[in-house]
């Protein structure tokens, strides 16, 4: 059956894996070298799957970055900056990401990335999207979530022009994170292990469908679009002075509305959501964001509308 007014796609023969773009994070890690070691899980029809180590050196000391976040290095003054070894090693690292899968933005650039990342957060699975008019990716992660119901798949779209970065699957022309929690840093668990290895099945069965000319129809996707970085309470040292609280710890994407209790102060007072209308926290109280100053993101539940789409 064909739909009118859908979106022809080229097929997606080039696809990566990407873990350890942060080297505490351990189910990609541990998946991605799985893979390269035996790629049978990962083929396809008509897809070549390459699994890749971003950032080596911080996989080998267990540690989120060794110079600076890889995930934020993909911007175009690090890509296009003369290259030598007085660069930082993530910036280096971006450089030569680019060109292997890249250049970013070019028809060269690979079809699709697939980033895995943990989160400390009790985010469950997050599906991250970095554009509302990606379609691909919407029917996408349209087919994912089908796939694994009951289970819950939810998606976090962040194109806001101050908040959004410059990540290490920006390369690619359909970038998708894959953020699955709560894990510590440095940890294994097999709960969160297998979850994200079934949503990377889903997506590459998906993949393979479209490749073999299945057309998928009109769908909405439910997305959480973030909206704003909350900062912890601090004094005029920069020093934190409160907690998030215990009403708000592990509440990700449960509603937050205006005068809830967002943070308790270290002698036990309450500070309450000042904002306007209901908002949906995630990534609250993740470990690796104390360094960027924020205690949660805020997001605004939404529905996007993707069209049908083809292969060309």
């Amino acid at each position: 059956m064909s739909f009118s007014g859908s979106a022809s796609f080229a097929e997606a023969t080039r696809v990566a894996i990407f873990g350890g773009t942060h080297g505490n994070e351990m189910s990609g890690v541990t998946l991605v070298n799985l893979w390269m070691k035996n790629k049978e899980e990962i083929q396809r029809k008509r897809v070549d799957t390459e699994p890749f180590i971003t950032n080596p050196r911080a996989v080998e000391k267990c540690t989120r970055y060794v110079d600076t976040d890889l995930n934020r290095a993909f911007t175009p003054e690090n890509l296009s900056a003369p290259g030598g070894d007085d660069l930082p090693y993530e910036v280096q690292r971006a450089q030569e990401i680019n060109r292997i899968f890249g250049p970013k933005g070019s028809p060269e650039a690979y079809d699709v990335i697939f980033d895995l990342h943990n989160t400390t957060s009790n985010m469950g699975c997050t599906l991250i999207l970095e554009s509302s008019k990606d379609l691909f990716n919407l029917q996408m992660m349209n087919y994912i979530k089908k796939a694994i119901a009951p289970a819950s798949c939810l998606v976090l779209l962040n194109e806001h022009p101050l908040l959004k970065y410059s990540t290490s699957r920006s390369v690619a022309k359909h970038p998708v994170g894959l953020e699955v929690g709560p894990q510590p840093q440095g940890v294994l668990r097999s709960n969160i292990f297998e979850a994200m290895r079934v949503i990377l099945k889903h997506a590459l069965d998906f993949i393979e469908l479209f490749n073999e000319g299945m057309e998928f129809p009109p769908c909405t996707v439910e997305v959480f679009r973030v909206l704003e970085r909350i900062d912890y309470p601090r004094d005029n040292n920069g020093n934190i002075i409160a907690m998030v609280h215990p009403n708000l710890q592990d509440g990700d994407w449960e509603p937050l509305n205006p005068g809830d209790p967002m943070f308790q102060t270290f002698d036990g007072k309450t500070i309450h959501y000042q904002g306007s209308s209901t908002v949906y926290p995630t990534f609250i109280n993740e470990a690796a964001y104390y360094e960027k100053q924020q205690a949660f993101v805020t997001t605004r539940r939404e529905t996007l509308v993707a069209s049908a789409i083809r292969k060309a």
